[in-house]
C-alpha cells in the first residue's frame, strides 16, 4: 500500500509540474501497461509526449525489469522524496535509460538504474528536455 501511494504522489506531482509548464497531462489507468502520462502540446494537439513516472520514497536504484526491449516510454521522470515537502524530480530519455541501466550478475539477472547514475545534474530538474518527436 505503502509503495502504491509513493507512487501516486510522484504521478500527481509531476502532473501538476508539466501543467504549470504549459503542458495538456493526461494521465492513464494505474497499473496499465506502458506509460503513465501522455503530455500533449495545447497549440498543436497532434504533437504527443508518452513518460513513464517512477517515484521513491529516498534515494534508491529504479528497477527496469528483466528487458529493456520491453521499455516504451519516449521520457522518464524519477521522483525522489515523493511522499516529501520537497521532490526532487530527474528526467531521462528513453534511450538514456537503456544506455546508463546496470544488469544484476546472479538470479533474475534484471536491469536497474541507479541512484548516483540518474542523480546527475543534467538530469536534475531537467524539464526542458522534454519535447515532442
Amino acid at each position: 500500500m505503502k509503495a502504491q501511494l509513493t507512487g501516486n504522489a510522484g504521478l500527481f506531482y509531476i502532473s501538476w509540474r508539466l501543467t504549470r509548464l504549459g503542458w495538456t497531462v493526461l494521465p492513464t489507468s494505474r497499473n496499465a501497461r506502458g506509460a503513465d502520462l501522455y503530455l500533449v502540446d495545447p497549440e498543436d494537439e497532434a504533437r504527443s509526449v508518452s513518460v513513464q513516472s517512477k517515484a521513491l520514497a529516498r534515494r534508491s536504484a529504479v528497477p527496469l525489469g528483466t528487458s529493456l526491449d520491453r521499455l516504451r516510454s519516449r521520457w522518464w521522470i524519477i521522483t525522489v522524496g515523493a511522499t516529501s515537502d520537497a521532490p526532487s524530480c530527474y528526467v531521462l530519455s528513453l534511450e538514456e535509460v537503456r544506455g546508463l541501466a546496470s544488469r544484476d550478475q546472479g538470479g533474475t539477472r534484471a536491469y536497474w538504474l541507479e541512484a548516483r547514475i540518474f542523480m546527475a545534474p543534467d538530469f536534475a530538474e531537467a524539464w526542458h528536455r522534454i519535447v515532442p518527436d
